[in-house]
């Protein structure tokens, strides 16, 4: 089947999705451009590619619609189990033990980067609701470059057939039987924002205690992990956890960064003097 778009229409594409996101499309991925972009012709009632570009180049909702539908949005609750093992018994208390030194910081501040449609922070606030000691207390922000997929994580309604993977306990805790799925109560939704934010750029905030940014820099070139990598260490706390996806590595990268190595998961941390 011929490609959609010519050689040099795709370099335009990709060129504009790069600058405005990061995403790297290259020859082997190119089909799923060429599948999306066929998918938003028909909806706008187009045939001419270059017809689209115009329309994306002028109107910036459309565009957000475009870099949505190239979006891989492929995530589940508690996926890999480790990473969370090692947040429970490992970064939890060495989080804790930093804040005992500044009188009155009782609020652990925690990013899901590229959250997608809500299942990782809603994970993170499940584990967080149920594992961490008084006085403690969390907040979560959590972020996609994908509109169609916060408001879906906002909806906090599930249907059935994502919810696997889900303790028993945590599901008759935090969720409620609804007419083809579960809707996550009240108390649990209140403990995230979900936010529109490109990690391009700095998302502003500061003092993060835990970022994760799972399966998302696979997406990028070095040149946009290392934007993406240095954003998250302004935000983060002077000490403070990076998780990032089990496939993901930060080696080779110039950044201050360290490795570190659980019994459970490989991380990274920031200690600043």
């Amino acid at each position: 089947m011929a490609d959609l778009l010519s050689d040099i229409q795709f370099n335009e594409f990709r060129k504009l999705i790069y600058d405005a996101s990061g995403i790297t499309f290259s020859e082997t991925n190119r089909s799923i451009l060429d599948s999306r972009l066929k998918e938003r012709l028909r909806e706008k009632n187009l045939t001419d590619p270059q017809e689209y570009y115009r329309l994306i180049t002028s109107d910036k909702e459309e565009f957000k619609v475009f870099l949505d539908s190239i979006t891989t949005n492929l995530t589940r609750f508690f996926r890999n189990q480790p990473h969370f093992d090692a947040l429970i018994n490992y970064v939890i208390p060495h989080v804790i033990e930093d804040k005992k030194q500044t009188i009155g910081d009782f609020k652990i501040r925690i990013w899901s980067a590229g959250c997608s449609t809500g299942e990782e922070p809603y994970t993170l606030a499940m584990l967080l609701k149920d594992k961490l000691p008084a006085p403690y207390t969390f907040e979560i922000i959590a972020s996609d470059i994908s509109l169609k997929s916060l408001m879906t994580a906002q909806k906090g309604f599930y249907p059935d057939s994502r919810i696997s993977g889900i303790p028993q306990n945590y599901l008759a805790s935090y969720f409620t039987r609804v007419e083809g799925g579960y809707q996550i109560k009240p108390e649990l939704m209140k403990t995230i924002r979900f936010d529109y934010h490109n990690l391009r750029f700095d998302m502003g905030a500061r003092n993060f205690d835990i970022v994760f940014c799972r399966n998302v820099l696979i997406y990028f070139d070095e040149a946009a992990q290392k934007i993406t990598i240095d954003n998250f260490w302004k935000s983060m706390a002077r000490h403070s956890y990076l998780f990032i996806g089990h496939s993901e590595s930060l080696f080779g990268m110039d950044t201050k960064f360290e490795f570190l190595k659980t019994p459970w998961a490989c991380l990274y941390q920031k200690n600043e003097k």
